[in-house]
């Protein structure tokens, strides 16, 4: 592991924006990376794993330098030293490095085991929620702060998946078949599959195997009128348009703009045309569409910890409040969105959660409220522990009249 002071310099900065700023990590590397292209791949590896690793184990890094968290350079090079040293790295003998105490650091590593807050690094308040609510709270959490694999959607819609493995194989990217999700590949090595000839081809996207699961819950057909009503940048809107084999029509809704442009451009490249985006604007949008769905996916917003592997800063940038917000918010969607879907239509209600409150327990909630006029007749828990994946939630519900 070779330490340069330009790239530790350049993890320090990061840290400190994604903790005072409340910049997300991922976006803030791809930034970082356009903004220094002549780094060579063993550069982009080192900052990008440094960076989320202290993200991820942003309290346990703390504990085991027996200091209180600080956004000062000098405290985050030896937050950088303590990940290192933990991982088996040596490091270099910098003048900012002086100070770390490598013998109490293991130490206190070894402490660290009896306390399960501090030892998966999370809030007290989650780790209490958890406790309290989520089966198999110990290994769930545990298996959330494993490294996320890259996992490929294959655009069946153009290309088989063997043919895909083939073409992938010739540009030196090796995947490995999961069964899982059908038309899943597991990057063997990570690497940036955007610059892909493939990946501009449109011959796959970039999406979680539990994310997979989605769009073939909702039981779409060639020739259906689906809404999307919470498409975002469009994921699983592009796998619905996939299994609806271009026939029909999708509507893809979102309260955000810049992601409809997104969702537009990932269509083209995917040589979807049965895509049509419209901004939620105003509640006249979701009014006229009443009555007029074959299916409704509310793909709702959540609290993500389902995907802490993949977006461990969002474990520190929620708070108990803003996770009660979200409950009455995905009750509004529910009760205000479902009634898009026609009588005898489907909607399907997911998150990347694995919490019951935003869960099953919403599910319920909903089907008193509307009294009778939906059926809840199937719903799927993915369960990071148990699969290996993101946490993922899904439920299918039947209108009746």
């Amino acid at each position: 592991m070779l330490f340069h002071r330009v790239l530790v310099n350049a993890v320090a900065e990061s840290i400190i924006q994604i903790f005072s700023e409340r910049k997300h990590a991922d976006r803030l590397i791809k930034r970082l990376f356009e903004e220094n292209r002549k780094w060579g791949a063993r550069d982009r590896r080192f900052v990008a794993e440094t960076i989320y690793e202290i993200v991820r184990w942003w309290r346990l890094l703390w504990f085991v330098l027996d200091k209180e968290p600080s956004l000062t350079k000098n405290d985050l090079y030896e937050v950088i030293a303590a990940f290192h040293i933990i991982k088996g790295n040596e490091i270099p003998s910098w003048d900012e490095f002086n100070s770390v105490d490598k013998t109490n650091i293991f130490k206190r590593y070894k402490d660290a085991d009896t306390i399960r807050a501090v030892k998966e690094s999370i809030p007290d308040w989650l780790d209490e929620m958890g406790e309290n609510s989520v089966e198999n709270w110990d290994d769930e959490i545990h298996s959330l702060n494993q490294q996320a694999p890259v996992i490929l959607r294959v655009n069946t819609f153009a290309v088989s998946k063997k043919s895909l493995q083939q073409l992938l194989h010739e540009e030196k990217i090796e995947t490995t078949e999961t069964e899982f999700a059908p038309e899943a590949l597991i990057l063997n090595e990570r690497q940036n599959v955007f610059n892909s000839k493939n990946y501009k081809a449109g011959l796959f996207e970039v999406q979680d195997a539990s994310s997979q699961q989605v769009a073939p819950f909702v039981e779409v057909e060639p020739g259906m009128r689906v809404i999307d009503a919470c498409a975002g940048a469009g994921g699983k809107t592009m796998h619905l348009g996939v299994l609806m084999q271009n026939k029909g029509r999708i509507i893809a809704l979102d309260i955000h703009e810049w992601k409809l442009r997104t969702l537009k451009g990932r269509a083209r490249r995917n040589n979807l045309d049965i895509i049509e985006t419209r901004l939620i604007s105003t509640k006249k949008v979701i009014k006229r569409l009443k009555n007029s769905a074959d299916r409704v996916l509310l793909d709702v917003p959540c609290s993500g910890l389902g995907v802490l592997k993949r977006n461990p800063d969002s474990k520190w940038k929620l708070t108990p409040e803003i996770c009660q917000n979200l409950l009455e918010l995905q009750k509004q969607i529910l009760q205000n969105y479902s009634l898009m879907v026609k009588p005898g239509g489907r909607i399907v209600y997911s998150t990347c959660s694995i919490f019951p409150s935003e869960n099953e327990r919403q599910i319920e909630r909903f089907v008193i409220a509307m009294g009778g006029q939906f059926e809840l007749i199937d719903q799927r828990h993915i369960s990071p522990c148990k699969h290996g994946f993101d946490g993922f939630y899904m439920a299918a519900l039947l209108r009746k009249y």
